[in-house]
């Protein structure tokens, strides 16, 4: 007789992670930049890797494969001929075709039959400042299918424009492009950069009840001067470990969330420029094995400000 699955029965207090994402055999991207800080956080995560490249896009060459929808089909199958599908939440981040994104709507359905409590916190990740990563007809499959489904959402800028067609060109206009989501199905909504006259800000809305106006808040995030990757995926990961841990208050679960990115980012930056690299000339590759203490700690520095 097999022994039993100690995650299952034994839980631990924060939860089980099913994380479908991109994987990286160098560097942090996708599962690599968001598995290890949930683990920090206390939660077992279950990675199914989109893709294995070698390493990230951004470098002048990448080898690899692709997973295609069929594939993770498969996995969930695997895991659920053996009762192992109990999951408390979903994640994914980066997905390059539709017939994969449609199989992700699949196990949405297959997990929620399983646990119906199950949060689906979801990333839509289709592009930044004007310019599309993914073939066009993702954005109504996101826009029709998964944001209607969604538990937790975190667009940036852009992908709140795509998914709600709505041009934001203020911080009222982001609270709005806030509330239009919530209509379409999910209760917390984090835009995780939006830029205002050139501030840089984080707006976080969480709508605790249907048809009740959602507790708004900003974040003013410094803007540092160097490209980093996989910065979105490490904080749509801290953003499911904290407001897992904080379920009423977004505002302090975004608060540590940013805190710990900011504080990533800066050791990041201080580690290139000691190495004699400037930091300006390429995309910086983050250092989240040297920022656990604070992935795991936090100091909070920046604040969240509640609208009226």
């Amino acid at each position: 007789m097999a022994p039993p699955i100690l995650s299952l029965a034994l839980p631990s207090n924060t939860g089980r992670v099913l994380s479908i994402q991109s994987h990286t055999v160098q560097g942090y991207v996708g599962n690599k930049s968001a598995v290890f800080p949930l683990q920090l956080l206390g939660y077992d995560v279950d990675p199914i890797n989109s893709v294995q490249f070698s390493n990230h896009t951004g470098y002048p060459t990448f080898k690899g494969q692709v997973l295609n929808g069929q594939q993770l089909w498969d996995l969930i199958e695997g895991l659920e001929g053996n009762d192992l599908l109990f999951y408390t939440h979903l994640l994914t981040g980066y997905i390059g075709s539709e017939s994969f994104l449609n199989t992700v709507l699949q196990v949405v359905n297959k997990l929620r039959s399983t646990n119906p409590g199950l949060t689906y916190v979801c990333d839509p990740v289709m592009g930044d400042e004007g310019k599309l990563y993914v073939p066009q007809e993702l954005v109504s499959v996101y826009r029709e299918k998964v944001v209607p489904v969604a538990s937790v959402l975190t667009p940036n800028q852009f992908e709140a424009e795509l998914l709600t067609g709505f041009r934001i060109q203020s911080e009222g206009h982001g609270r709005e492009a806030c509330r239009l989501l919530h209509a379409a199905g999910p209760s917390k909504v984090i835009i995780t950069s939006i830029n205002i006259d050139g501030i840089l800000l984080l707006i976080g809305s969480h709508q605790k009840e249907k048809g009740e106006p959602p507790r708004q808040f900003r974040i003013v995030i410094p803007k540092i001067p160097a490209y980093f990757t996989g910065t979105g995926d490490l904080m749509t990961a801290l953003l499911l470990g904290w407001s897992n841990k904080y379920p009423d208050n977004l505002e302090i679960a975004a608060e540590l969330a940013v805190s710990s990115l900011q504080a990533v980012l800066h050791r990041t930056l201080s580690d290139y420029k000691s190495a004699g690299h400037d930091s300006e000339s390429t995309s910086l590759e983050i250092r989240l094995i040297q920022s656990q203490d604070d992935i795991r700690t936090p100091q909070v520095k920046l604040k969240a400000e509640i609208y009226s």
